[in-house]
């Protein structure tokens, strides 16, 4: 019977996808009980005196212009993000209303602009910042911002030591004997939120990183490497700065036991969703994982509204369906927004109403 079901399912789908336009898909009753299977259908509400931050894995977003520097297994020439998708990646974005978003698989700055300037316009993210990770595909993490942006670093291709083992798995390795470097370079974000923004009487200023770690179960090594090299980066930073209020968000390929995620709440950092019991409301990920995360060190804790924390579902693939199976009606992204409110005033107090 479960058989049958996803044989029609998957025609259902592959069906309502042709000739669709490129307009939000409203889902039946019965599609939202077997495609929504993760996280909260609604974004909770958002007050007026806080600063709204998510990260979002946008699943390669890409135009349909070839690039000639891309060639071989990583030729992106049927890489274009279909329209459909691109919508409903809108439709989510706006649904969460964040003021700052970190995003993730984004071919460069002038895709990413255009999106924004397509699909998001009227939402006031004025401030992009996407600078190339050093990723041999192409795609990089950027920022969106309602904000300003005053700093922007990134650590393309900084050795994090030692070399790449011979193999990966069972299948030899290709990067066998090479220096270790970021796969993807953390990117480091400084937001200043101007006095009176929210309320607030003085100008609140966080920084983030934002990551998009090695995947890959026979990654590991790999990403505990990237963990170490980011850590270090962080108590350089902490040394000069302890009072800085850091957010370490974005797709880090593993969940919270991994070593590679251990490496960070060693360092001081905790989980945004430490001491929530597991389960499908909190999964940022298609593969019922939860590998999309927002970490923050003691600095910003106390502005922080832990109670406004949510992961947004979209709609995913069936279980017993594989990623090559087309996608279900309403698709945006294998990953879905993990987002947070805080307060812009230092210590968590009320800001003063203007």
């Amino acid at each position: 019977m479960r058989v049958l079901l996803v044989l029609w399912l998957v025609m259902f789908v592959s069906v309502r996808s042709v000739g669709q336009p490129p307009a939000p898909a409203v889902l039946s009753e019965l599609e939202l009980k077997y495609f929504m299977r993760f996280g909260e259908r609604e974004a909770r509400p958002k007050a007026p005196d806080v600063v709204r931050i998510a990260t979002y894995n946008l699943e390669n977003l890409f135009d349909d212009v070839d690039d000639p520097a891309l060639t071989g297994r990583f030729e992106d020439a049927e890489m274009a993000t279909p329209p459909e998708r691109l919508v409903e990646l809108a439709k989510a974005i706006r649904m969460v209303d964040a003021d700052i978003l970190a995003v993730q698989e984004i071919e460069n700055l002038e895709v990413l602009t255009w999106f924004r300037d397509t699909y998001l316009e009227g939402l006031g993210y004025d401030h992009i910042a996407s600078i190339d990770a050093g990723d041999a595909r192409g795609i990089e993490q950027s920022v969106l911002s309602r904000f300003p942006i005053v700093h922007v670093q990134n650590w393309v291709k900084e050795p994090l030591g030692g070399v790449h083992p011979e193999k990966w798995g069972r299948s030899d390795n290709w990067y066998a004997g090479q220096p270790i470097t970021f796969h993807r370079s953390p990117l480091r974000v400084d937001v200043r939120v101007p006095a009176g923004a929210r309320g607030n009487d003085a100008p609140y200023a966080l920084t983030l990183f934002v990551v998009h770690q090695k995947s890959g179960r026979e990654g590991d090594y790999w990403r505990e490497a990237e963990a170490r090299g980011l850590v270090k980066i962080l108590e350089e930073l902490a040394a000069k700065e302890p009072e800085r209020n850091i957010l370490i968000l974005g797709d880090f390929n593993a969940e919270r036991d991994a070593r590679s995620v251990q490496m960070y709440f060693a360092a001081g950092y905790t989980d945004l969703f430490e001491g929530v019991p597991s389960s499908s409301r909190i999964m940022s990920h298609e593969s019922d994982r939860r590998i999309d995360m927002i970490l923050f060190n003691k600095a910003i804790r106390p502005e922080l509204v832990l109670e406004s924390r949510f992961v947004l579902g979209t709609p995913a693939r069936l279980r017993e369906m594989s990623w090559r199976d087309p996608p279900p009606p309403g698709y945006a992204s294998d990953h879905y927004p993990v987002v947070v409110d805080l307060r812009p005033v230092e210590g968590g107090g009320a800001p003063t109403a203007k």
